[in-house]
């Protein structure tokens, strides 16, 4: 494949399904590919996917590479086809819609690590909080914020009961 300036994520998804449905991989080729998405590809993700598998394509493209190499790279060039398929798939529905806050009891019930929905009692509450205080207490390594947050959060739900 020559070197262009810029590639068409599909193009390069293409290209890269065509060296690995061959009977043999053109590891030459696909060594060029993978160092040629590492270097000029726009997407973040896509670039290291490339950029990791390139040395392990590199040495498969080596004449004395042995079948692990081999495999190795070819999961390799897998990893960084799903990337390439995540990039050209079409998306369907609402993007870029925040998701809808969460209410003052969902927000405690979230931070005990309780079910967003559904009755709670008074014992599922205080176990929550005191699996929760064991991490964020002060005297453990947590803030004393975090820790007011979640005495907070517990007062709540067990004020809603």
């Amino acid at each position: 494949m020559a070197a262009t300036t810029t590639i068409s994520a599909a193009s390069l998804r293409a290209g890269l399904e065509r060296l690995l449905q061959a009977p043999e991989i053109d590891w030459q080729e696909a060594a060029e590919l993978v160092s040629e998405i590492a270097r000029d590809s726009s997407e973040l993700a896509l670039r290291q996917a490339a950029s990791q598998a390139l040395s392990i394509v590199r040495a498969a493209a080596m004449s004395l590479a042995d079948h692990a190499t081999h495999e190795a790279a070819r999961r390799r060039l897998l990893v960084v086809l799903d990337v390439l398929v995540e990039l050209t798939t079409p998306r369907f529905g609402r993007r870029g819609i925040q998701p809808k806050p969460l209410s003052p009891d969902q927000r405690a019930r979230k931070l005990l690590g309780l079910p967003i929905d559904g009755p709670l009692s008074s014992a599922e509450i205080r176990g929550a909080f005191r699996r929760a205080a064991k991490l964020m207490h002060p005297d453990t390594g947590g803030s004393a914020e975090a820790f007011r947050e979640l005495a907070a959060a517990q007062d709540a739900l067990m004020k809603a009961r």
